[in-house]
């Protein structure tokens, strides 16, 4: 689970399963090639699963597996924590940045 994208990348497939554009505009930053990167890596970890349906045009959904919905259960506290303090954070990265 390293890196920061995994958690934001199964934190938006709690809703139900996506299809790979849906879930790119929902995590804002992620570059497709690291979308990719992290389905796969994701799948091969048991965490996400990929359905193709053979159709024309081809369509691909993810979603998560029973062991991705219990790490999700695991993250909870941690995305409450990150929304109970994110004004705070922000704060202190502003205050960080360097002034021009």
């Amino acid at each position: 689970m390293g890196g920061k994208w995994k958690a934001l990348i199964l934190w938006a497939l709690q809703t139900g399963a996506m299809r790979f554009g849906e879930l790119k505009r929902s995590v804002p930053g992620l570059s497709e090639r690291v979308l990719i990167a992290q389905l796969k890596e994701m799948e091969a970890s048991g965490l996400v699963h990929r359905e193709v349906f053979h159709q024309v045009p081809p369509k691909v959904e993810y979603s998560l597996t029973e062991l991705g919905h219990s790490l999700i259960t695991a993250l909870l506290p941690l995305g409450e924590w990150g929304e109970k303090n994110m004004a705070r954070i922000e704060a202190i990265a502003r205050r960080a940045q360097p002034r021009s």
